[in-house]
């Protein structure tokens, strides 16, 4: 797992998550929060390919909320339906018009035994984009207090100077 935080707001920017794979495959990463990796096209994976106006989803973590921004999608904002599912620790997303439906995971309430609450979630549509926030419980904020105390300690490198010790 890489993380990158801002150094003036302290607050996640980046998680991308190692995928395992076979020992000949290249390597994978699965972007949790941020912008997702770019697709390099190339003369093999031209063929099929979706395109560039279908919804996406790009996830933010602010120091109050969780927020999802899932980009291209043109419906007015009484369309949209963004109710909590407990039984699978996620968030549904659904038109009234069966033209979308995504099913938001919520790794950090996972990670602290939570699920999600409906009363926590607030959504609004701007410029053909959903944004979805949901409120931290207080049990998250204390989890990234703790992860921020441990960062602090953690001996960084400026510069890009990095210790190589030659075998």
């Amino acid at each position: 797992m890489a993380e990158e935080y801002s150094t003036e707001t302290n607050v996640l920017l980046r998680r991308a998550l190692k995928t395992k794979s076979s020992i000949l495959s290249k390597e994978n990463w699965t972007v949790e929060v941020g912008d997702p990796e770019v697709q390099r096209t190339t003369v093999e994976s031209i063929g099929i390919k979706e395109t560039s106006d279908s919804p996406y989803v790009v996830r933010r973590v602010t120091k109050t909320s969780l927020e999802w921004r899932i980009r291209n999608l043109p419906y007015p904002v009484e369309t949209y339906s963004v109710t909590a599912n407990q039984q699978r620790c996620s968030i549904v997303v659904e038109t009234t018009n069966k033209k979308y439906y995504k099913e938001l995971k919520v790794p950090d309430l996972e990670r602290v035994g939570l699920s999600p609450i409906q009363n926590n979630i607030s959504f609004t549509h701007k410029y053909n984009t959903l944004i979805i926030s949901y409120k931290k419980p207080e049990e998250v904020l204390d989890m990234e207090r703790k992860v921020l105390q441990e960062l602090k300690t953690v001996k960084t490198i400026k510069g890009g100077n990095l210790p190589c010790n030659p075998s």
